[in-house]
């Protein structure tokens, strides 16, 4: 009997759990319009001040490969998968109730959705681990499957919730959002029984009953291995073109305010919007699955980014009211640019992944990987800031929106400014990279 696939993916236990764990990931979108609302409407923040919470509440993401060193290297309860998912799921569960309940200040806000964040980053962290150990060795089109799986998974849960996130927030109001959104990470904690995974007391050779010592040396041991690992012209510099390529800035908090305040969206309409975004993510990682995973990564950051950079001036004619002229409501227009927008996002980002889990060697998994994806992390967020920086410095609040245009012509010509440092990137993954180069990296 064939076994069940998706994405060209076998859906045994494990898969399902990574699947799962990916759904809550995107299902969890539930608060983020709630979380907007309530920044903007309950604690009166200006554009530069949301963006600045949203970029201090990303900051879990840039230190993923603590997380990938405890999860590898410290067995909680024997195990070193299952132990931190049942985790991360209670954390988060944890986190969402404060929102629910205690906050009310800018200061707790931030607190309660780092902790959200963290629940999230480190139940990523653990997953990728899992995703990378059974792409190794594996052609390039085999892992971009894997990919596709987790994304297309997380795509899935973001429709499930997106239309939601919106009309709960109208009828009922942001609060009894956090409380339902406080039941989701549950999930994460309930598949974990799923992960096929041996109890262990051990962590790359050290008894974890043993003293500090022996920690002090896994600790050294590990440390050695990631610098050897990401010292290496192979990884550091694929790299360094990533952070650069999301180090760019963008004016996503200067737009959410223009779009209520100025053109009076309604959390409804921004939640039917979510819900299209979330298809149309859906969309680009079917596309990157169907089209583009056998296509070489330098031709696919070349053509989405160049793409990406002339759709997301359409904005300005949002801004301007040119849409209104050329017949278009501001609504539909609204509608038809973030599908576009995010198709293309989505597939252009999908190599990036792949690329980070063909190159980490055995024995390291979580921790090279999420160094790897940390680093992306932080340059969207030196992006974010970035932008945050140049909504203050234009003259950009709640109510004044006069130099939006000029922010998102800076922010989308600034897009293509990585692009002549292209050469970074390898012209293709060797199929053979996981026996010779990188597998030194790990015995040296």
């Amino acid at each position: 009997m064939n076994a069940i696939k998706c994405f060209g993916v076998n859906l045994s236990p494990d898969n399902v759990a990574v699947a799962v764990v990916y759904f809550v990931q995107g299902v969890l979108g539930l608060a983020r319009l709630a979380v907007s609302f309530y920044l903007k409407d309950d604690l009166r923040l200006d554009p530069a001040e949301t963006a600045v919470i949203s970029g201090f509440s990303s900051l879990p993401w840039l230190v993923k490969p603590l997380y990938g060193f405890i999860s590898d290297s410290f067995p909680l309860f024997g195990y070193r998968r299952r132990s931190y998912l049942i985790l991360s799921g209670l954390l988060g569960a944890f986190s969402w109730c404060l929102m629910a309940i205690v906050v009310d200040n800018k200061y707790s806000a931030a607190a309660c959705i780092l902790l959200g964040s963290l629940s999230v980053a480190f139940s990523d962290v653990v997953v990728d681990s899992m995703v990378v150990e059974r792409a190794r060795g594996e052609p390039q089109s085999t892992s971009g499957s894997l990919q596709s799986l987790c994304w297309g998974s997380s795509a899935f849960g973001g429709i499930v919730s997106s239309y939601f996130s919106g009309s709960l927030v109208d009828a009922y109001g942001v609060k009894l959002v956090f409380g339902v959104t406080a039941i989701l990470p549950l999930m994460t904690s309930a598949v974990a029984v799923l992960v096929k995974e041996q109890a262990t007391t051990t962590a790359r050779g050290h008894n974890m009953s043993t003293t500090g010592i022996s920690l002090l040396e896994s600790c050294k041991q590990s440390s050695s291995q990631l610098w050897n690992a990401v010292r290496q012209p192979t990884i550091f510099l694929p790299t360094l073109f990533i952070f650069l390529w999301q180090a760019t800035p963008h004016s996503d908090s200067a737009m959410f305010y223009f779009t209520t305040n100025k053109l009076g969206f309604t959390p409804e309409f921004l939640g039917r919007v979510k819900l299209v975004t979330s298809v149309a993510s859906l969309a680009g990682v079917g596309i990157y699955n169907t089209f583009l995973k056998s296509v070489p990564l330098r031709k696919i950051f070349l053509g989405t980014t160049i793409i990406g950079s002339v759709l997301g001036m359409t904005q300005v004619l949002l801004v301007t009211g040119l849409n209104r002229e050329l017949g278009m409501s501001d609504e539909w227009f609204a509608i038809g640019d973030s599908l576009i927008i995010t198709v293309l996002s989505q597939a252009s980002f999908m190599p990036v992944l792949v690329l980070a889990a063909k190159l980490c060697p055995a024995g390291m998994e979580a921790t090279l990987f999420a160094t790897l994806m940390s680093i992306s992390n932080g340059g969207s967020v030196a992006g974010g800031l970035m932008g945050a920086g140049l909504t203050q410095i234009l003259g950009i609040t709640k109510d004044s929106f006069a130099n939006l245009a000029l922010l998102i012509t800076i922010c989308n010509l600034s897009s293509l400014l990585p692009l002549p440092l292209l050469g970074l990137l390898p012209a293709d993954i060797p199929e053979d990279k996981k026996s010779s180069d990188l597998e030194q990296i790990k015995l040296s």
